[in-house]
């Protein structure tokens, strides 16, 4: 088979160079020394995202910043050499060294300044006694620079720690300043050439490092050496190369397990409005929902990840502005739960995600490859949903979606694809019903007698109309669904859809393009992509939940011409059911650890886009067991 690196015209080449601010900071030279794939992230891509730790060395900068101060000019600290100096948060520069320092003290006598650095932690006991660490010792070197190539004389530096109120003096040698001018130098090259660094392998420094969610180190390691093949078989997990020629011999077999770096579950929960007509603005970091001029809740920006809107909801302007500002996605639907799209705040800075995106975008042997892959994976889920809830599957409807997740690995247009999914669907929804589990209890039906109704309350012509609906599933309808259990699986999927265009906006997508669906007006068809194989285990999963577990009742749906919507009072209900499978826990088939289903979105989402910018060779889509 030929390679796919010669169908594209040498994938692994590097990009382009990029053009790299004039000045580096001293902060990121730090991160670049700790870890160059951290610096890369938080200077190059812009990202940066708080933890425990960051937050509290957040606040032993504060005493500093809060009062910043002038420093004398280096001709009066010459002219004055008995004046002692006692300058805070003085940001100075170096042109001819293309270097930038905020410095947090500056103390002086005898005509020296010395530079004091406030970290949060410990400093390293080394074997005369307490030592600094290389990443403090090469930015109090940079801030030694700056002063010097401003006049100044600088001989020594302090790092002052917060935790332990110790402060260690470190001595501003040629070696030291030489050593953290070639490390400025390492630095821009690996930015100017928009390849990011690889992973440490097995660190100490990674589960303490608040980018440790977006940087996957163990996980890109593993994915990266694992040893997979292209020709698996339909009831394998579905491993995708990008170079498909690639012999199993030629990548390490990992043996070790993958440390799981981050916690399981996420505190922060999305906020769902349905009820027409409210208003929601915002008040000190809290969202204030009106119903007319009745406050009716308060939601702390805090404590929320999206909003999401259904039909008639009126946003403040300051109240999108602080969602924008606080990363915070706007969610629109109708109320008929159409997925309409999203406000967010700045896209990344990182634009070479994107571009690879949307270069393989354009070479159909990928596209098919990707395809393959994801609908591969979403029949071998659809089997394993029918063999865990339904009655009684049938043997011949497993062998058959067993043979056609075989044949769509083997299909050789997205058109045969597209047939092979649609089979494997007709298939999966004509035994759909034998996975709704209902009591045999007959519906309590009130008594009826007159069509006259409470004021407020439903007529008890409009109470036999709905109570008409019930949970039996024939066919998959949809546009507009016209049966409930329809209606709430379309209503599952624009929500699922709505979450995974979020993901691609997060890890640096463009959720627009995909590569199995094809470009169309206003369709996420990335997101559609990558929801492919979630479709049965997230949003039909909730679906049954919902109706096993009485969470939803046939009262809870009307008819709206020719079809039929959830109630909104009784959506609550169903976010509800879908929030509780998004917060299941589920293993890894890949890293073998247990992570939540939001998580797992983010996981898969985050690994496409190492498998696009060649940090790995194979993506592998999710499959459970």
């Amino acid at each position: 088979m030929k390679c796919a690196e010669q169908n594209m015209g040498n994938t692994t080449t590097a990009h382009s160079a990029m053009a790299v601010p004039e000045l580096l900071p001293a902060r990121m030279l730090n991160e670049f020394v700790y870890c160059p794939r951290l610096f890369f992230y938080e200077w190059v891509e812009g990202l940066y995202v708080d933890n425990a730790d960051t937050v509290e060395g957040q606040s032993g900068h504060a005493r500093v910043d809060k009062k910043p101060s002038g420093l004398p000019t280096a001709e009066v600290v010459a002219a004055v050499p008995e004046e002692k100096i006692h300058a805070r948060s003085v940001m100075l520069s170096s042109v001819r060294h293309g270097l930038v320092a905020k410095i947090d003290l500056i103390e002086g006598n005898a005509g020296t300044v010395i530079p004091v650095d406030y970290k949060h932690g410990s400093p390293r006991q080394g074997e005369d006694g307490l030592e600094l660490w290389d990443t403090d010792r090469i930015q109090l070197a940079v801030q030694a620079i700056v002063l010097r190539e401003n006049g100044y004389k600088c001989n020594e530096g302090i790092v002052y720690f917060t935790s332990t109120r110790q402060r260690v003096v470190v001595q501003i040698t040629e070696a030291l300043i030489a050593e953290a001018l070639t490390a400025a130098e390492q630095a821009r090259r690996v930015a100017a050439s928009g390849v990011i660094p690889p992973p440490l392998v097995n660190s100490p420094k990674c589960p303490r490092c608040s980018l440790v969610g977006i940087c996957l180190p163990d996980e890109t390691y593993f994915a990266s050496h694992v040893q997979t093949g292209s020709d698996v078989a339909a009831d394998e997990p579905t491993q995708l190369s990008l170079f498909p020629g690639l012999d199993k011999n030629e990548t390490d077999t990992v043996t070790e397990p993958v440390r799981r770096l981050v916690p399981a579950r996420d505190d922060l929960r999305p906020l769902y409005l349905n009820t027409p007509g409210l208003r929601v603005g915002i008040s000190s970091g809290v969202l204030q929902i009106k119903d007319k001029d009745k406050l009716v809740q308060e939601v702390r920006l805090a404590d929320i990840n999206q909003v999401n809107l259904f039909g008639n909801i009126q946003l403040s302007t300051q109240a999108v502005q602080a969602l924008c500002t606080e990363e915070i996605p706007i969610a629109y639907f109708s109320m008929g739960g159409w997925f309409y799209g999203i406000t967010h705040g700045h896209a990344l800075k990182n634009i070479f995600l994107r571009r690879e995106q949307f270069r393989h975008a354009d070479f159909p042997f990928f596209c098919l490859q990707f395809a393959r892959a994801l609908i591969t994976g979403k029949i071998q889920n659809q089997r394993t949903m029918l063999q865990r809830n339904h009655v009684q599957p049938p043997r011949d409807v497993l062998v058959a979606l067993k043979n056609l997740a075989g044949q769509a690995l083997r299909a050789d247009s997205l058109d045969t694809l597209l047939g092979i999914e649609g089979m494997a669907s007709r298939i999966y929804f004509e035994n759909f019903a034998g996975m709704i589990k209902l009591s045999e209890d007959p519906p309590i039906v009130a008594a009826l007698e007159d069509d006259e109704a409470t004021p407020g309350q439903e007529s008890p012509t409009q109470k036999t109309k709905n109570a008409q609906f019930t949970f039996d599933f024939i066919n998959r309808n949809r546009r507009p669904p016209r049966d409930a259990v329809n209606a709430l699986l379309s209503l599952a999927y624009a929500v699922l859809a709505k979450d995974i265009t979020i993901t691609c906006l997060t890890v640096g997508f463009d959720p627009y393009l995909g590569f199995y669906h094809q470009p169309r007006f206003g369709r996420p068809a990335l997101a559609l992509d990558l929801m492919e194989p979630f479709r049965p285990l997230i949003a039909d999963s909730a679906v049954l939940i919902a109706i096993n577990n009485r969470m939803v009742t046939p009262n809870d749906f009307v008819q709206v011409g020719p079809g039929v919507v959830l109630k909104p009072e009784a959506r609550k209900a169903f976010f509800r059911a879908y929030e509780q499978r998004m917060d299941t826990l589920v293993t890894h088939p890949l890293f073998n650890y247990r992570v939540n289903y939001r998580r797992i979105l983010e996981i898969q989402t985050r690994l496409l886009a190492r498998y696009l910018t060649h940090e790995i060779l194979r993506y592998s889509t999710f499959v459970t067991r």
